[in-house]
């Protein structure tokens, strides 16, 4: 039987292992070492650099927001006593009435009167709202001043002066409030590139502007919506304009709500805040506005103050009659039709804005405006929103 020899034993003794095992291990350990250190250092750069962006998003988000609002809630007018009068509403869950003003400001001036005054009901769930427009020579008492036309409130109070007037007259409590001038009108509607307006009534008024627009459906620019807005040069004055500045309301509400969405409604607001002085936030004013998307502008209801005129102390007044005005405001704040008249008058019917855009001055005046096809059925009957037993 043979036997295997052993292999030899190494000859490597225990201390010189021990230095070539540690020498290649440290050579590796550094090596790896080095490896980490750097992988380490490139993710705090990265985590950094991370760091760095989004503090400075997060810092240029909120210098805007804090700009917009400047802006917005220009606090010459937003003041803490008008804060005070508003009430609190939720703009996206609950009715609630805003005050629109159009006044003859311009820049530099301290006080001015509002030339434009709208209460207007907005309820967001059902998205209906009702558009009531206030005579600016409306009679009026002011704390201070006696009898005044309404239109003098803001001059003498501010916009917490007119929404106490208005509250007073229409007894209710506003919850918003927004303002533009004459010029920023005209920015505005030039900014979003023209409104789309039914016209219903030939305007050729120098007083109003220097153009002339012929009735039909187009695309009004700021000098030619500005000119709608202002003519008087109607048979019942003052209140064909006022038709016509509830049609243009409605129609820029279409504008805005069909031509924005989530990447244009925020330069949208930046354009706005030039233009419009408002208590409501930009958070409020893009909820809103996701909230109203998809409502009809047509059907928006439509009065103005059951009223007539009288020379008072040898002034010509807008007297409200304050028993119809006040049946009116209680279908008003039902969400109801609010039956009110759309010329001068005490009594009304029922009018959305496609049956102002359906009539013109003389079928007002004359008392032979027409309701609306509303369901498009072929029949104007009490199915319809604007029907009522007088057409």
């Amino acid at each position: 039987m043979g036997f295997k020899k052993k292999a030899p034993e190494s000859r490597i003794s225990p201390q010189a292992s021990a230095r070539v095992y540690s020498r290649h291990n440290s050579e590796r350990y550094s090596e790896r070492a080095a490896q980490r250190r750097r992988h380490r250092t490139i993710k705090k750069g990265v985590l950094y650099g991370l760091i760095v962006v989004l503090v400075g998003a997060v810092s240029a988000a909120g210098l805007w927001i804090s700009s917009v609002m400047g802006r917005l809630n220009d606090p010459s007018l937003i003041t803490q006593g008008l804060l005070a009068t508003l009430v609190d509403s939720d703009v996206t869950s609950e009715p609630f009435y805003m005050l629109l003003l159009g006044t003859d400001g311009r820049p530099g001036e301290d006080t001015y009167r509002s030339d434009t005054i709208v209460l207007t009901r907005v309820d967001p769930q059902n998205k209906q709202v009702t558009l009531v427009s206030i005579p600016r020579d409306t009679m009026v008492q002011i704390d201070g001043y006696g009898t005044q036309k309404i239109n003098a409130a803001h001059a003498y109070g501010g916009p917490e002066g007119v929404v106490k007037a208005v509250n007073e007259l229409c007894g209710v409590q506003i919850s918003h409030y927004a303002e533009v001038s004459f010029d920023g009108m005209q920015q505005l509607v030039d900014a979003l590139g023209g409104v789309e307006v039914d016209v219903p009534d030939r305007i050729d008024d120098p007083k109003a502007g220097d153009v002339v627009i012929e009735p039909g459906l187009q695309t009004l620019n700021g000098e030619e919506a500005l000119a709608f807005c202002r003519s008087r040069a109607f048979a019942d004055g003052d209140f064909t304009r006022m038709r016509h500045q509830r049609i243009f309301i409605a129609a820029l509400a279409k504008k805005v709500l069909e031509s924005t969405d989530a990447a244009t409604i925020v330069p949208l607001v930046n354009s706005l805040s030039d233009m419009v002085v408002t208590d409501l936030s930009v958070t409020d004013i893009v909820a809103l506005a996701n909230a109203m998307r998809g409502m009809d502008t047509d059907a928006i209801w439509s009065a103005n103050v059951p009223s007539t005129t009288a020379m008072v102390d040898g002034v010509s007044y807008v007297i409200a009659d304050e028993e119809e005005l006040a049946a009116m405001m209680e279908r008003v704040d039902a969400g109801e039709d609010p039956q009110g008249p759309q010329t001068s008058d005490i009594t009304g019917e029922s009018s959305t804005i496609g049956d102002l855009t359906n009539n013109t001055a003389e079928d007002f005046s004359n008392g032979t405006d027409t309701a609306v096809d509303n369901n498009g059925d072929g029949v104007i009957d009490e199915n319809d929103s604007s029907y009522s037993a007088s057409n």
